[in-house]
């Protein structure tokens, strides 16, 4: 697959992704190279990385605990603390090798650590391929606040290498599918339709998806990378969604909501809120609920779940002036930003998510 041009670095794949790195290595002169990994992929991912990697720099492996509940700056002290002790310097390179809470964390503690060294991602979830190491996004959570600390930074380059699905268990690639249902829904209706039988799909079939993902959310970043316009169509599904996942994470009673599981629902809610304001047909609105539904298992929400999750909305990064901002479709493959919507409408999808 072809290697696609983001804005300052490149993203490669598979085989051509070892060739560029090692390229890239021979190349730059790095004083040494510490590889983030989270115990998960220290076990599974790195055996496949580190025969490929070519280099006669000293690499250190530093291993952090996995899961949503470690992105958080106390793993960041510990990971500059360690950086410290290992003489990391200016001229130090991160590869970070994970999901997106790897890449996410990986990437906010090199653009930080000595004012920032450079650093790389080769994502080995289907949502860190499509989603997470894309676009520069690096930070971590403030307690259960999602994504409330952080740059836009951009790596080095992107190593996308789809061998590391073989390992993934099933959630984690419906959790990727969310995103890549996303990126249909707020650009390609044609994308979006390729969704409604996975049944046939093979790994080739998946290996080019994947690639379309990728140049549709970087086809957006490159018109706005600082998200001050369009880029912020890639938050539908994510106000309401970010905040299904934050009060789930929080709430000792909830079973803890992977990303994708969250933003799925999300996406059905805020396809209904397009449907009332006339933004979609009813048609479509049908159709986007069965499609999610058909891969993801439906959510149950108490009454009394809903005013905490709608609190939450006030702590969404897109908000500006104390306004909820929404990315609400205009049609499927179109997107229209910076909607506001009001609490009996909110109220009023999770009452229709229920039914």
């Amino acid at each position: 697959m072809n290697t696609i041009q983001a804005n300052g670095y490149p993203i490669h794949f598979n085989e051509n992704a070892y060739l560029e790195l090692n390229k890239f290595l021979s190349e730059n002169k790095y004083s040494n190279i510490f590889i983030f990994a989270d115990s998960d992929t220290n076990e599974h991912c790195l055996p496949v990385f580190l025969p490929n990697l070519e280099t006669d720099l000293t690499i250190e492996i530093v291993e952090f605990e996995p899961g949503e509940e470690n992105k958080n700056i106390e793993t960041c002290v510990e990971l500059w603390k360690v950086l410290t002790e290992l003489k990391g310097d200016r001229k130090s390179l991160v590869i970070n090798v994970g999901g997106g809470v790897v890449t996410d964390l990986g990437g906010f503690v090199a653009s930080t650590f000595k004012r920032g060294i450079d650093f790389i991602h080769v994502p080995t979830t289907l949502l860190s391929m499509v989603d997470a190491s894309v676009g520069g996004k690096n930070g971590v959570d403030l307690g259960n606040l999602k994504n409330q600390i952080g740059v836009i930074n951009v790596p080095k380059m992107v190593l996308i290498d789809t061998q590391y699905l073989t390992s993934l268990p099933q959630n984690q690639m419906r959790s990727g599918l969310a995103e890549m249902l996303k990126h249909g829904l707020i650009f390609d209706r044609k994308y979006w339709n390729l969704f409604s039988d996975l049944n046939n799909l093979n790994t080739n079939d998946l290996d080019i998806l994947i690639h379309q993902s990728v140049e549709i959310k970087n086809n957006i970043v490159i018109q706005d990378p600082t998200e001050h316009g369009i880029r912020k169509a890639l938050n539908f599904g994510h106000t309401l969604g970010h905040a299904i996942e934050s009060y789930f994470l929080e709430n000792e009673t909830k079973t803890t909501l992977l990303h994708g599981e969250a933003i799925a629902v999300g996406m059905i809610l805020e396809a209904y809120i397009s449907f009332k304001k006339q933004l979609i047909s009813e048609t479509d609105y049908e159709e986007i609920k069965s499609v999610i539904n058909s891969i993801f298992d439906k959510i149950t929400f108490e009454e009394n779940d809903l005013n905490p999750i709608l609190e939450l909305l006030i702590h969404d990064k897109k908000n500006e002036f104390g306004t909820i901002q929404f990315a609400l479709l205009d049609g499927i493959g179109n997107i229209k930003i910076n909607q506001t919507v009001e609490n009996e409408l909110l109220i009023d999808a999770f009452l229709e998510y229920n039914s």
